[in-house]
């Protein structure tokens, strides 16, 4: 056996990149801050979590849930920041205005990450996780901050008060975001459709074109996210991150797994 030891020192396997995630617990493991995890490892990279609430879910709803204190979430951010060296921020459920308040300051200190919103508006089930003014807040401090939002197509028209997906980009991009990608598995096309809009909201969108799988997954929007938060830890370009995202969550999503009463679990070890 190969000896993991020269010198009397031990060998430094190569620095996986950093990736700060703001986001939930998810008891069920199925999504929030466990899917970001698995998903990032996944990818290569090294997750660090920033618990941004405690959720009572399974895979069928959440029940409810209780947002941590910004004073510590505060603090663990101040802290991991100085120790490691981050190369990407992924942001999903904030819970409160507060948070997204406490969120938004520390962006500000770090203007030089790559920041990927998925703007967490309702749970998988149904239920509300983000308030109206809690909505517009994050439109107002947040997506002047973003490189890449990630909204479903519920949540598209929601922040842009409009119910038309390519004037719904257009106007979330007025709003200060560099990117759009909204994805197609909440419409009723035939397939499934996403949607990736550049800085210039003229431009018409990237469309990609995926097999609409039977059945409801948990989690995806966290998976997705956080795969591009990875790619771009790597320095890929916004659409090359996408793209490759893209490609991961399919994978994932063709190895779910039934582990409870509701939507099956992506198979994120399998995405690569």
């Amino acid at each position: 056996m190969m000896s993991l030891v020269s010198e009397g020192k031990l060998k430094n396997a190569p620095a996986a990149p950093v990736v700060v995630v703001f986001s939930g617990l998810d008891p069920s493991g199925g999504a929030g801050i466990q899917a970001d995890i698995e998903t990032l490892f996944a990818m290569g990279c090294h997750a660090a979590p920033l618990i941004t609430a405690l959720t009572v879910q399974d895979t069928v709803n959440v029940d409810s849930f209780m947002p941590v204190d910004t004073a510590l979430l505060a603090r663990q951010a101040e802290v991991i920041f100085a120790d490691l060296s981050v190369q990407a921020i992924k942001i999903g459920m904030l819970a409160t205005v507060q948070i997204v308040d406490c969120v938004a300051a520390i962006l500000q200190q770090h203007p030089d990450l790559p920041v990927v919103l998925d703007p967490v508006l309702t749970a998988g089930g149904g239920q509300a996780l983000a308030a109206p003014k809690m909505t517009q807040r994050m439109i107002e401090t947040l997506l002047p901050q973003t490189v890449i939002l990630t909204p479903n197509g519920p949540e598209a028209r929601a922040l842009a008060g409009n119910d038309n997906l390519h004037q719904a980009a257009s106007v979330l991009l007025s709003k200060g975001c560099q990117h759009v990608f909204i994805t197609g598995g909440h419409e009723r096309e035939e397939g499934l459709c996403n949607r990736f809009y550049g800085p210039d909201p003229e431009t018409l969108p990237v469309v990609s074109h995926w097999p609409r799988l039977a059945g409801q997954f948990h989690g995806t929007g966290c998976t997705l996210a956080s795969a591009i938060a990875a790619r771009l830890a790597f320095s890929d370009e916004p659409s090359v991150a996408v793209q490759k995202a893209e490609e991961f969550v399919y994978r994932s999503l063709t190895s779910a797994f039934n582990i409870g009463r509701g939507q099956r679990i992506p198979g994120r070890r399998s995405g690569v």
